[in-house]
């Protein structure tokens, strides 16, 4: 029997936006902790990125062409409407054309801010970055704090050269694979499309044939953690080379912190206090 008070998991989400309550929030931050403890272990440097960016650079990575159906944009009220008076108690929304053009959007991964900085710039050596980021998709429904609108994502992001993603890669794959192993969740790392290419194109076919996305999968579908090899796609596109001159390799290791906490309290059940105990194996791992 558990002792009174004991703090539980609620999971407690509506429309796709989780509640953050005391129980949430000390596991959100023991999760965020570790991973981020785990990425300056290896040599990462942290950084924190705006959190919109610029439609532009989302464009030049074929953002709108592969994922617009994920895009969140911000935008504000234009002078017309401003001047009419805006009143959204009706339907419950702004309408679109009380809105200026959107030059911003909300990130849909951690990452994208990692590569729009080191845009034009030449590497001496391999750059090792960890970010945490509110991100927002748009998904055809919500479940808990399974698939959400808004949400928490730790990123390890590695650019360099081909050699120095792999190994980065490989560095995580192991890393949690012991991780998992040392809290007892039972969750299988498989491959995945990778998200960045459109399905139909020649791209997407050389993914399938050679993976380049692994999904840390909980149960039958829930998706807790993705390792992603961009190859020089984003090099490419950003512009950003390793000292030869040759564009840049890129990888991530992602990790979704409410979704590890639904898989965590659907293991171990919603007494947080026991799920921290349970992560108390993490605490030696390097």
């Amino acid at each position: 029997m558990s002792a009174a008070g004991t703090r539980r998991f609620h999971g407690d989400a509506d429309d796709g936006l989780a509640r953050i309550g005391e129980a949430e929030l000390v596991l959100r931050e023991r999760l965020d902790r570790t991973f981020e403890r785990w990425a300056v272990g290896a040599g990462a440097r942290r950084a924190v990125y705006p959190p919109l960016l610029r439609v532009v650079d989302l464009a030049r990575i074929d953002y709108f062409d592969n994922f617009p159906h994920l895009a969140v944009l911000a935008s504000g009220i234009d002078a017309p409407a401003l001047e009419a008076g805006v009143d959204p108690s009706g339907a419950g929304v702004v309408p679109a054309g009380a809105l200026h053009d959107c030059a911003y959007a909300l990130p849909s991964a951690a990452c994208f801010s990692v590569y729009f900085r080191l845009a034009g710039q030449t590497l001496a050596e391999p750059a090792l970055v960890t970010t945490v980021a509110n991100c927002f998709r748009r998904e055809s429904g919500y479940d808990g704090f399974r698939r959400l609108l808004g949400f928490s994502m730790r990123e390890v992001v590695c650019v360099g050269d081909r050699d120095a993603v792999l190994d980065h890669l490989r560095t995580w794959r192991e890393r949690v694979t012991a991780a998992l192993a040392a809290v007892g969740l039972p969750a299988r790392i498989v491959p995945s499309e990778d998200p960045f290419f459109d399905p139909d194109a020649g791209r997407a076919l050389m993914a399938r044939l050679f993976p380049v996305k692994e999904e840390v999968v909980y149960g039958e579908d829930l998706a807790i953690a993705s390792l992603n090899f961009h190859r020089n796609f984003f090099g490419e596109r950003c512009d950003i080379r390793t000292a030869d001159g040759e564009p840049a390799f890129s990888g991530c290791m992602a990790f979704g912190l409410e979704r590890w906490m639904a898989a965590l309290s659907a293991h171990l059940g919603d007494d947080v206090d026991a799920i921290l105990e349970r992560l108390d194996a993490w605490d030696g791992m390097p």
